[in-house]
């Protein structure tokens, strides 16, 4: 059984405490399906969060089976089901891929077998059996949110709770989503809520409650509902509520509320030492399914891929491109010497051609640099800010914040080794960047792209939108080369202010440093900009690396169910 006593929620705006669910007490028995119905804005939704522990009650207890949960927890993962309004299956999925993920992330099978029983039990009891192999991208609004309930039953909860699952439906699909729901309330150790603004179909319920300005005004059986509000159909309720002062109709159900309580409470209660069966799998096994999900999306998404091809092949070109007038002169360093007054005149020359060489070593590996922070971009912006919504649901069922972010790590270290390396060979090849040694240049090549992949992928796990992180992170690219320093020498002081936060002069300076002792004299000429150490830009850079994946968790830890 549920139980809610005297539950308060209140949020604050400004220096006001503002009330959103007042005095909420009521006892919901399993084997039940409830709908909670009322006037938008009367705190539906908010109740439903607080029953599924996403939200705290500001005062008050929520009883399960006789368990406290506001004192000893919430309940388990596999315990409890969570649909929300959004959607939360991967378009570019099946409705089988879909399920068999879930069950990978959310539920422990003993051996193969299992696995493939419980995806056809968790398809057939769902009715999308003939949609198996159908891409989520092409389903109607009706089978979406049946795969979303399907989701929520690899598990097999005790509690499954819907929000709003039945809105914008047609009323045929309505019914039939209903129907589906109803049909999961017939087993004795479970119970189901639904957030509804519709009343159609309300014959299938087992109690309504009614909500209006966060109190309860009606909680009994659908059958009794036109009486005690004395209207001819259901629907009629919305306008009356609005004819009477916000608390006359909770005060009004205070009174009488007992009457119609005892009229479906007759069921005989579930004792309290309710067994699920399903274990949350270990990190291990959520890794391998996050992984190996991440990376069927990837190969299925044509544009991305194509866009990737394109990264890879036109940036390279556009470093080779730009300096191609230039890529000469780097293979022939003149150290003529004067010998007499012709000689001088030479020698001025040979200043020049070898400070212009200076100056296109430092274009060259400057642009290869910007270049790699603009892949890192593309790698990340959207990487966890695109599938917000679906995370937030998925960690709800038991999915671990570290695990998530180390599946995303994994899946964008092999973009940024794949996308380095080649930059770094590609452009060697046919440049012939005068380093020293070819590996520590491509290390920092490696680190600057895997900063900016990192520190973006931070800014993805705070944006509330996906066009909004991409758009952030398009600026913190293009702040890049003006604070670098390496194109516009920076005032001393604008300088030191900046430079510990700009992953391209870091990179950028410490390849300098790394360039043969003949060059780096002239490139040292031609720039006014403190050139750091190469040990020193390994240190910061893998610091931006460390601090961008810090972000990101603290950013996937955050709930965020806004998003």
């Amino acid at each position: 059984m549920l139980e809610l006593k005297d539950i308060h929620f209140t949020i604050r705006k400004g220096r006001d405490e503002v009330p959103l669910l007042e005095k909420i007490s009521l006892r919901v028995p399993t084997g039940h399906f409830m709908a909670i119905v009322g006037p938008s804005g009367c705190g539906k939704s908010t109740l439903l969060k607080l029953i599924a522990g996403i939200n705290q009650e500001t005062a008050g207890s929520i009883f399960w089976s006789g368990r406290n949960l506001s004192e000893e927890g919430d309940l388990e993962h596999a315990e409890i089901g969570y649909v929300p309004q959004f959607s939360i299956a991967y378009e570019g999925l099946t409705v089988e891929e879909n399920i068999e993920c879930a069950i990978r992330l959310r539920a422990e099978t003993e051996n193969r077998e299992a696995f493939d029983l419980l995806v056809e039990t968790v398809l057939s009891s769902s009715g999308l059996e003939p949609l198996r192999d159908r891409s989520v991208s092409v389903l109607s609004g009706g089978q979406r949110r049946r795969l979303s309930l399907a989701l929520e039953l690899v598990t097999d909860p005790v509690l499954l709770l819907c929000d709003e699952v039945t809105s914008g439906l047609d009323p045929k699909s309505e019914h039939e989503i209903v129907e589906l729901m109803h049909r999961l309330s017939r087993n004795e150790h479970r119970l189901v809520v639904n957030v509804t603004h519709s009343l159609a179909s309300l014959d299938l319920y087992d109690s309504v409650l009614v909500l209006d300005s966060g109190r309860v005004v009606y909680h009994g059986p659908p059958r009794a509902l036109e009486h005690y509000f004395s209207i001819e159909k259901a629907e009629d309720v919305y306008a009356l509520l609005a004819k009477r002062e916000v608390g006359e109709w909770a005060r009004s159900w205070d009174k009488h509320h007992l009457a119609y309580y005892e009229s479906y409470t007759d069921k005989p209660v579930v004792p309290a030492n309710i067994s699920v069966s399903a274990v949350t799998p270990g990190a291990g096994a959520q890794f391998r399914a996050l992984f190996s999900r991440r990376w069927k999306i990837f190969f299925r998404d044509r544009g991305q891929i194509f866009l990737q091809l394109a990264i890879l092949v036109v940036f390279p070109l556009l470093v080779i491109v730009f300096e191609l007038d230039g890529i000469e002169q780097v293979r022939r360093l003149s150290e003529a010497r004067p010998d007499s007054l012709e000689a001088i005149q030479a020698e001025r020359d040979v200043l020049t051609f070898n400070l212009n060489l200076g100056g296109i070593v430092s274009g060259l590996v400057m642009f290869q640099v910007i270049l790699l922070t603009l892949m890192g971009s593309n790698n990340s912006a959207r990487e966890i800010a695109g599938e917000r919504q679906i995370f937030e649901k998925e960690k709800l069922g038991g999915v671990r914040p570290s695990v998530y972010i180390g599946s995303k790590l994994a899946f964008l270290a092999i973009l940024v080794l794949f996308q380095s390396v080649w930059m770094a060979v590609f452009v060697q090849s046919v440049c012939e960047i005068p380093s020293q040694s070819f590996a520590p240049h491509l290390l920092l090549l490696l680190l600057v792209n895997g900063a900016m992949t990192s520190i973006c992928l931070g800014i993805s796990s705070f944006a509330r939108t996906a066009d909004q992180a991409s758009l952030l992170s398009i600026y913190l690219v293009g702040f890049q080369l003006p604070l670098s320093g390496a194109v516009l020498a920076l005032p001393e002081w604008a300088g030191w202010l900046s430079r510990p936060f700009i992953s391209a002069y870091w990179s950028w300076a410490g390849i300098m440093d790394g360039t043969e002792r003949d060059y780096f004299r002239y490139v040292t000429e031609v720039t006014d900009t403190w050139l750091s150490p190469m040990w020193l830009a390994f240190v910061v850079l893998t610091g931006h690396v460390a601090l961008g994946l810090f972000i990101a968790y603290l950013g996937v830890k955050k709930p965020r169910w806004d998003a």
